[in-house]
């Protein structure tokens, strides 16, 4: 009777057992043939969960930290985190450019892992992406700032001399740049061979300036400026609402190329409100204290658009907690993947903006409880748009480089694709 019993056990088993194999629940491969399984599939660099490893190429001096000073074009050697100059508190509105310093500074950074995005490596083999440390913005502002004079020169062999030494770079001639970035935040910054690293990942501030040839979302990381007037710290009053007395506020250069024409036809529609001020200036020590001033009085500040969708008094107003009215029809926006800016902004065409008495009326309508949940929405993401040394979690630095790990896994297919295709970029020329 035991041995019937044992019997049925053994069948029901034997059954169970060749079920679960049958439908892929028990794979006995893996503990009889170990050395049949597959290999697990290659994890997405998305889904890793640790800092960006980066590779900084060592440039000399002259195209980064000695543009910044005279003592830093004297000193030779490596730039470390203990010899690594100070961003100049006088630089005054070049420091909206000075994303390509802090992006450097902080991989000379070696403190928390935990609160950074990114992590310099100095072997090649094991970074994820390539960081270029050229200062093509201030090389820009410091050689060749009024496009004609004899410095301009000095720019144009900066990025000769880069192009040279890149094209010598094995890790440059196996992707063909892809996976390697370079900032140009100002407009004009590396304009004379542009072209020439249009493969990289850009760190722009729009596309004003850029065929999509050139640069796209699809490969590029858009940046904030970093703003020029100082953060509202303290914004702690009662009643934010009645105490900002103005309802639209805006301060600047009126005198603007393309579609930054707008600047001049706004200054005259909304005059005559004893509510908006409207102030033509140019950027001065004293006009950027105004400009502080303003913000934090107003409800609303004004961000048309300049010489290129975008400028740096929208990152400002940010840092203001002054609501910002964009008037862009091209703008594109910084951490927008992560950050929905009708939460705090509001946006108006170009066409809207200049139908008179339309913006201000706008304005008007939105109700003192809406414009306290965008201004305590700014008050909670202000801090995405900091630039500071060391960097702190969530702040520009580790938004950008947390960018630049979502664009990576295109790079990884561009690469794979170019090794193998015989004929580069096939589609694009069907008809």
């Amino acid at each position: 009777m035991y041995g019937k019993a044992s019997i049925c056990v053994v069948f029901v088993f034997l059954l169970l057992i060749t079920y679960s194999i049958f439908i892929g629940s028990v794979d006995l491969r893996s503990y009889f043939f170990p050395l049949l399984q597959s290999s697990p599939a290659p994890q997405s660099l998305c889904a890793i969960d640790r800092p960006l490893r980066v590779y900084m190429y060592d440039l000399p001096r002259k195209f980064h930290v000695a543009m910044m000073d005279r003592r830093s074009s004297e000193e030779e050697g490596p730039v470390t985190k203990d010899n690594l100059p100070p961003w100049p508190p006088s630089s005054g509105i070049k420091r909206q450019h000075s994303v390509e310093y802090w992006l450097m500074a902080s991989l000379l950074n070696d403190g928390d892992e935990e609160e950074r995005e990114a992590v310099r490596v100095t072997d090649p083999e094991k970074a994820d992406a390539f960081f270029v440390p050229f200062f093509s913005s201030l090389s820009f502002n410091t050689h060749g700032h009024n496009m004609t004079d004899p410095e301009t020169e000095k720019d144009r062999q900066l990025q000769i001399e880069l192009l040279a030494f890149l094209r010598k770079s094995k890790i440059w001639q196996r992707s063909k740049g892809r996976d390697h970035i370079i900032p140009m935040t100002h407009p004009n910054a590396f304009r004379f061979l542009r072209q020439e690293v249009n493969a990289s990942i850009l760190i722009v501030v729009d596309f004003g300036r850029y065929p999509r040839s050139m640069s796209n979302l699809n490969k590029d990381v858009v940046s904030p400026y970093v703003h020029v007037v100082n953060s509202f710290i303290d914004d702690n009053t009662s009643d934010p609402f009645d105490s900002r007395t103005t309802l639209l506020f805006f301060r600047g250069n009126t005198l603007r190329k393309d579609q930054g024409k707008i600047r001049v036809k706004l200054e005259k529609i909304l005059s005559g409100y004893d509510d908006v001020h409207y102030e033509r200036s140019v950027a001065t020590t004293k006009a950027i204290q105004a400009s502080t001033q303003g913000m934090r009085s107003s409800k609303f500040c004004l961000h048309p658009v300049g010489d290129t969708p975008s400028s740096c008094r929208l990152f400002d107003a940010i840092v203001s907690h002054c609501v910002p009215v964009i008037v862009s029809d091209q703008i594109e926006l910084p951490f927008e993947d992560e950050l929905d800016y009708t939460e705090f902004s509001i946006f108006f065409s170009m066409k809207e903006a200049l139908k008179p008495g339309y913006m201000v009326n706008q304005l008007r309508q939105i109700s003192k409880e809406r414009w306290l949940e965008m201004w305590r929405r700014l008050k909670n993401i202000s801090h995405h748009f900091e630039f500071q040394y060391p960097p702190k979690k969530e702040d520009a630095v580790n938004m950008l480089w947390r960018q630049v790990k979502h664009k990576l896994p295109g790079v990884e297919l561009a690469v794979h694709r170019n090794r193998r295709l015989k004929i580069p970029e096939w589609w694009s020329r069907r008809r």
